[in-house]
């Protein structure tokens, strides 16, 4: 049975995020897209075969994404029905973990000649961490009490940022002096820096794994209860009819986070492929974010406490807007490391804060993972619609700044819906006067 409020299993369960977001930092961020971008472009070539079938490289890249978080909204939810019943959901956090880490090592073979493994192994890869996140996320209400869960999820994050860096370092420091560490020069130390990360993923998972008991439930599954996850999905759809705040919120959450995370998960090839930006101002660029991004979590988590959730987060959104109006017409890298600035401050503030929010907004309930699930799903539906339409209006535009453009008014749709949460008198006033033009 998890005790809440306990030091030693918050600090175990913050430690998973220490442990695989060296995935989101390496292998989404940083090393990986610029590692991508070199091996599929050739002589100005930016268009590859994958299976025989001609893509533009970035495009294909958005499209894997896309297809790894499809697999995810599509099987989290049986796992999730699985683990309530079994007490398993360690167990599933552990599968996902190691299918994730073994993929990151499987990258190491990833060179010019096998596109088709390296693209495989990036599905797999995504899978892993976002099938591990929907577990992980489900032991937040359980291990925090409510005024608590603001400052946990930010702990999260924030071990995640440091982490991440730290071993980020590390591989730059071997990608920029192999010499040093007697290994060979090329695009080896970059995809030794792939191995690594599935080895530290592993390797520091082990403390949560050590610390996080399984959960209290111990049903045997039977054929009738294996589906129960999308009768739970079902079951949670129709108790949000009586949960108009939670309802609205998630509305609001499948916009912007559509936004957020398409942005994210493409701000470097955007920065390779727009702006011709070096590899080191790009690596530098990732770490003003990562560094920003420590203290931006807990500075969100700070004005959530003065002002509260939802108005902090119409501010983070706003301040996203601005980001993804300036990123339409930036032209230097310079230009692109001074916006990183702004990224690194809401990046990690509104992920940690959506997280909490959404566990604040849950009714009386033992079934945490069944409407954890449900909001991954969410997360994971927006995700895979925005990754696909980021590749999609690219090759539509020829350009990533259409896609760029096209998400800053996503961003404006999610503001719109966050406003239904809170009185904004200005904001009130301006839709009242449209649905009166409208009458």
């Amino acid at each position: 049975m998890l005790t809440k409020s306990n030091k030693k299993t918050i600090r175990a369960w913050a430690m998973y995020d220490w442990a695989n977001s060296v995935y989101s930092l390496t292998i989404t961020s940083a090393i990986f897209p610029v590692y991508y971008n070199a091996v599929t472009t050739h002589n100005g070539n930016d268009t590859i075969q994958f299976f025989g079938i001609d893509f533009v490289n970035t495009a294909l890249y958005s499209y894997s994404i896309s297809f790894a978080f499809l697999i995810v909204a599509l099987v989290s939810p049986l796992l999730s029905g699985i683990a309530d019943y079994s007490g398993s959901k360690k167990s599933f956090m552990k599968f996902f973990c190691y299918l994730g880490s073994l993929a990151c090592v499987g990258l190491f073979f990833f060179d010019r000649n096998t596109i088709e493994l390296g693209i495989i192994c990036s599905i797999l890869a995504c899978v892993g961490y976002a099938g591990s996140i929907v577990f992980y996320n489900a032991y937040l209400p359980e291990i925090a009490l409510p005024h608590e869960q603001d400052a946990v999820s930010a702990k999260g994050y924030s071990y995640g940022y440091i982490g991440s860096v730290l071993l980020l370092v590390i591989n730059l420091a071997m990608i920029q002096f192999p010499d040093v560490f007697h290994i060979p020069s090329g695009d080896f130390p970059a995809r030794l820096s792939f191995l690594m990360v599935g080895l530290w993923w592993a390797g520091f998972a082990q403390i949560t794994f050590a610390h996080m008991p399984k959960s209290p439930n111990t049903e045997k599954v039977t054929k009738n209860k294996l589906f129960n996850g999308y009768r739970e999905l079902k079951k949670v759809w129709n108790e949000l009819k009586h949960l108009p705040r939670l309802q609205k919120f998630l509305l609001a959450f499948f916009f912007y986070n559509m936004s957020v995370q398409s942005i994210m998960y493409v701000a470097t090839l955007f920065g390779t492929k727009e702006l011709k930006m070096q590899d080191s101002q790009l690596i530098a660029t990732i770490f003003i974010i990562q560094l920003v991004a420590v203290g931006g979590s807990y500075l969100f988590s700070w004005l959530s406490a003065q002002f509260g959730n939802i108005q902090t987060l119409i501010l983070a959104v706003i301040v996203w807007i601005g980001i993804g109006s300036m990123a339409y017409f930036i032209q230097t890298a310079t230009q692109f490391m001074l916006l990183a600035i702004f990224v690194g401050l809401v990046m990690g503030g509104i992920q940690a804060l959506s997280r909490s929010t959404y566990s604040k907004l849950l009714p009386e309930t033992i079934d945490t993972t069944s409407y954890f699930s449900f909001y991954d799903v969410t997360e994971k539906v927006s995700l895979v619609i925005g990754t696909f339409l980021y590749g999609y209006i690219e090759v539509l535009t020829g350009s990533m700044r259409g896609s760029v453009l096209f998400f800053t008014m996503i961003f404006i749709v999610g503001l719109f819906l966050l406003t239904r949460l809170v009185k904004v008198p200005v904001l009130q006033a301006i839709s009242k006067a449209v649905r009166s033009s409208m009458n």
